[in-house]
């Protein structure tokens, strides 16, 4: 009986693997404590970033992630923050303090979610297929990793690469759920 269970349990961590199928399928706590579907973005194009608020890629990234979140969001579009200490020991506060200061400061108001890792053996599961998925792992603050309306990493790029760099891209992938959506009426 001991074997039987000792043989089942690998078989039930591969479904568990396999059943993380894609992005969305993952979930994850915000900033505030609560436990986050991240299904209720499957259908909208993401943007997929870790942030710090000590960094010098912080000023420009946040103030072009706060403008492409007012300018596509919310309905076809989200910035997906995901804050982190790994590199540069760049974002020591609190999730309740890091929330703030970037409402505040940058007047952030698109999904921030509870400070993680994005490497390593302690990291969070939804980076853990993001750089699997992509082929790239964050060695750095601000890494960017843009996401299809099914949950697919279409691309990544770390913080050199500009948010107004891979903006066009972004652009054409909202317009795509519009023209789609059109059509369906």
């Amino acid at each position: 009986m001991l074997f039987a269970i000792l043989t089942f349990i690998p078989f039930l961590s591969s479904f568990a693997e396999a059943k993380q199928k894609d992005f969305y399928t993952f979930k994850v706590v915000n900033s505030r404590g609560r436990l986050i579907s991240l299904e209720k973005y499957r259908g909208s194009v993401s943007l997929v970033v870790n942030v710090a608020s000590d960094c010098g890629f912080t000023e420009q990234h946040y103030t072009d992630l706060q403008q492409l979140q007012r300018d596509f969001g919310p309905y076809h579009f989200n910035v997906l923050a995901f804050p982190c200490n790994q590199f540069g020991q760049q974002e020591p506060s609190s999730d309740k303090e890091i929330d703030s200061f970037v409402r505040r400061v940058y007047g952030v108001s698109f999904p921030l979610f509870s400070k993680i890792a994005v490497i390593g053996t302690g990291a969070n599961n939804a980076f853990k297929y993001l750089v699997e998925a992509s082929g790239k792992e964050p060695d750095w603050n601000f890494w960017k990793f843009l996401i299809d309306v099914n949950g697919k990493v279409v691309n990544a790029w770390g913080p050199a690469v500009s948010v107004k760099e891979i903006r066009p891209l972004i652009s054409e992938k909202v317009r795509q759920i519009i023209l789609k959506k059109k059509d369906e009426l």
